[in-house]
């Protein structure tokens, strides 16, 4: 097969694009497809935060050209407008949050569910996991005493798993499970 577009030279790249659910094929030599840029693959350099961040700021439109929710206030301390955060993804001051407080927070609960900070920290465990690997070791405990026939020991320890158990509530309420 020659190729499509010089008609001089064997095709040795396929290309087929599908745009719109239109699919389109070529058969294009080595040198028309580079000239016709086919052999490189556009994509972006890589995603990141600032990047996601103006995603995810881009105003929700009604109908073409009604922005909503878009704000002219500017920050009273470094003069930032909430139209360069959107833009850029970065807020210029540490009082940006405070001032553009009402746009941040339904941002922050698109991306991480909620505006509570939970205090993560990585290689430690939250307090209601702590909880729960006490209480698994406690019934072990408990179950090996039984078996021992040592029931004064399990008494005791079926005592502590309660008061775990009711700790373990609580953590859970507070972490808002």
């Amino acid at each position: 097969m020659l190729c499509e577009e010089c008609r001089r030279r064997p095709a040795s790249v396929h290309i087929t694009k599908i745009v719109n659910n239109m699919k389109t094929e070529m058969h294009l030599c080595q040198e028309c497809a580079q000239t016709k840029g086919e052999l490189t693959i556009g994509f972006e350099p890589s995603l990141t935060f600032e990047n996601f961040l103006k995603g995810m700021l881009q105003p929700q439109t009604l109908s073409p050209g009604t922005a909503v929710g878009v704000r002219t206030q500017r920050c009273s301390n470094c003069g930032l407008a909430y139209g360069q955060f959107r833009e850029s993804g970065r807020l210029g001051c540490s009082d940006c949050y405070d001032q553009f407080r009402g746009e941040i927070l339904p941002l922050l609960r698109r991306i991480q569910g909620s505006v509570g900070h939970t205090g993560k920290t990585p290689g430690v465990s939250s307090a209601a996991a702590s909880y729960r690997q006490q209480i698994e070791e406690l019934r072990e405990q408990q179950r090996k005493a039984i078996i021992e026939e040592k029931y004064e020991e399990a008494a005791k320890l079926r005592d502590r798993i309660r008061v775990l158990e009711k700790n373990l509530r609580e953590a859970e309420r507070q972490e808002g499970r």
